[in-house]
């Protein structure tokens, strides 16, 4: 399979196997008027198998739903044909309206313009909890 280079725009590498539609979904690459390609299961020599997601503009990304999905991504910023900038991610501390609370009894349900927060409370087991109730992401 051949993808073509982008000039301008983002590389989400390293991702782990089966996470890149996820992250597709909740940084919201649908609705964008610009390619962007999904490549799953990709051979990896570090991984094994990886999904990329490349993106033909120069957008901003959330580096927090990033972080959320798959720590271990990089992204890659392209400025005409060549990576200009590498970051590599880690698990925010804090998420805002990147998920929402499926406690039915939480004030997110009934107080439609709260924000939807959840904090990192256990890092080694990647669980965050609603900041309202204490629900588990």
């Amino acid at each position: 399979m051949n993808i073509d280079s982008i000039r301008n725009g983002i590389v989400i590498d390293h991702i782990t196997a089966g996470s890149g539609m996820r992250l597709y979904e909740l940084l919201g690459l649908d609705s964008l008027d610009v390619s962007v390609a999904i490549i799953k299961n990709v051979t990896s020599k570090k991984m094994g198998k990886k999904d990329i997601i490349k993106i033909d503009a120069d957008i901003p990304v959330d580096l927090n739903v990033i972080g959320y999905v798959d720590p271990s991504a990089t992204v890659n910023y392209i400025k005409d044909g060549k990576l200009y900038e590498k970051r590599n991610i880690e698990m925010p501390e804090t998420l805002v309206n990147v998920i929402k609370c499926k406690n039915p009894r939480c004030i997110t349900s009934c107080e439609q313009e709260l924000d939807h927060v959840f904090c990192l409370t256990d890092r080694e087991h990647k669980v965050y909890r609603c900041v309202y109730c204490e629900t588990k992401a």
